[in-house]
């Protein structure tokens, strides 16, 4: 009901005569790109990426460059230094909840002794309510079928309730950020619960955020009607936040906020936009593409351990016969990781038992064989030369989330409640140390014409 009003204003008629007219505009053949020496995606022809800054947040590291060419390796992912598992590890040793610790390390580049980290916990609790009608003024009366364009949108209105919204200063920044991280758990949680009331007909269970509770057992006791939650399933969330939390000034969402901070725009104008590349299949969406992909696999392959099945079935998808016929594996390769993605392997680590405790056992063990097999697949439809791959981020971090039964329409919206302790980092970097404002050229192809009078078209 809330889009059929949007569609009345739209003349079908001149949206088809306005696209005719725009097809041969809106063609530039490949070729071209190779002629003009442009990097398409921001990418070198061996697939690197082109240096566009530098930062000091994180390093993500997955081959070698030996005589100009990529030597696989195992992959590495650090925070400031810090290597992501020493980081699980810690956390889990000592069992605690780390997200706000990480996030802590990547706003101030330090871990937090034990008074900075209650300081720092408490503050983020204290800032987790969102302003009064909030939920009722900017979520309920216009609810979104996608909570991902919820958040972006809940995200400008905060803007509105800050009282100096436009200030860069690095203290006026850090204070934006804290009340950022905070409250995106609340944000999506009661834009989820809209959602389910206004588009799918369900109940709507809102319930207030605890100061006391940490982001992973605040998102489930938001999320689940009854509050309830086991410690377990909250520290399992929390190593997928960790995980989630940074990878890079490179990736597509953090490049974002980094483009629109280099403008001097203000903080909630910088992280809308982040949040519009997150939603993106190719980005964080990817999570519900291997869904998807998985759903399909099932309903055409009777028996998950018949591999010779499970292969052939591969091959069609690699040659465009089956699944969406995009000829893509979701959840295989990445643009830097090789040998291994650091972020997949720890929650494959964490998501077996898990499988084996909720019954998903054999879920679990069909997504290993396709990761397995997709290499060889890959090998055979695209030839020899296809570079190595490994099984990325979003190969598992979908099954966790249904073994946590989060439904699949929170599964980017949880990414983008991580990923926010990157991107402000991301934004408080650029704006102290970027200089200037972010504009890669592009080769014009447009020939000069004359104008012509209305009569004579």
């Amino acid at each position: 009901m809330f889009t059929q009003e949007i569609d009345k204003q739209v003349n079908p008629a001149i949206v088809s005569t306005l696209c005719e007219n725009l097809a041969p505009y809106n063609h530039i053949r490949t070729e071209l790109f190779s002629r003009y020496g442009a990097k398409r995606g921001l990418r070198n022809a061996d697939g690197t990426g082109v240096l566009a800054g530098i930062t000091r947040l994180s390093n993500v590291h997955g081959y070698l460059l030996n005589e100009g060419e990529r030597e696989p390796i195992q992959g590495k992912l650090s925070y400031r230094g810090i290597d992501l598992y020493d980081l699980l590890y810690g956390f889990e040793s000592e069992n605690r909840f780390g997200f706000g610790e990480t996030a802590f390390l990547l706003f101030s580049g330090e871990l937090p002794t034990q008074q900075q980290l209650i300081d720092f916990r408490h503050t983020i609790g204290e800032c987790r309510e969102l302003p009064n009608n909030f939920t009722e003024d900017v979520i309920m009366r216009a609810p979104s079928p996608n909570i991902m364009n919820k958040l972006a949108a809940a995200t400008l209105a905060l803007y509105s309730y800050d009282p100096n919204p436009d200030d860069t200063s690095t203290e006026n920044l850090m204070r934006q950020s804290m009340s950022l991280i905070s409250r995106f758990p609340v944000i999506i949680s009661h834009a989820y619960q809209a959602k389910r009331r206004y588009f799918d007909s369900g109940s709507m269970y809102l319930h207030n955020p605890d100061p006391d509770r940490s982001t992973a057992e605040n998102i489930l006791h938001l999320i689940r009607p009854d509050g309830n939650y086991t410690d377990a399933e909250a520290k399992l969330l929390d190593r997928c936040l960790i995980i989630h939390a940074e990878h890079g000034a490179g990736n597509n969402s953090a490049f974002a906020t980094r483009v629109a901070s280099s403008s001097g725009t203000d903080t909630y104008s910088a992280i809308a936009a982040a949040v519009g590349a997150l939603k993106g299949p190719r980005h964080g969406g990817a999570n519900l593409k291997v869904c998807e992909m998985f759903d399909d696999i099932k309903a055409h392959i009777n028996d998950w351990e018949d591999e010779d099945a499970i292969y052939d079935y591969l091959l069609k998808i690699l040659r465009k016969e089956a699944n969406d016929h995009s000829g893509l594996i979701y959840g295989m390769g990445h643009a830097v990781y090789t040998l291994s993605d650091p972020r997949a392997v720890a929650l494959k680590s964490a998501a077996r038992p898990v499988a084996e405790k909720t019954g998903h056992l054999s879920e679990f063990n069909l997504i290993e064989t396709v990761e397995r097999l997709t290499p060889k697949a890959f090998a055979e439809v695209r030839g020899d030369d296809v570079k190595v791959m490994c099984a990325n981020v979003d190969m598992y971090s979908g099954l966790v989330y249904q073994m946590l039964g989060i439904p699949r329409e929170m599964f980017t919206p949880l990414f983008a409640a991580a990923r926010i302790a990157g991107w402000l980092a991301h934004r408080m970097e650029e704006v102290a140390t970027g200089g200037k404002i972010i504009r890669p050229a592009y080769k014009p192809l447009s020939k000069d014409r004359k104008y012509i009078p209305i009569a004579s078209r």
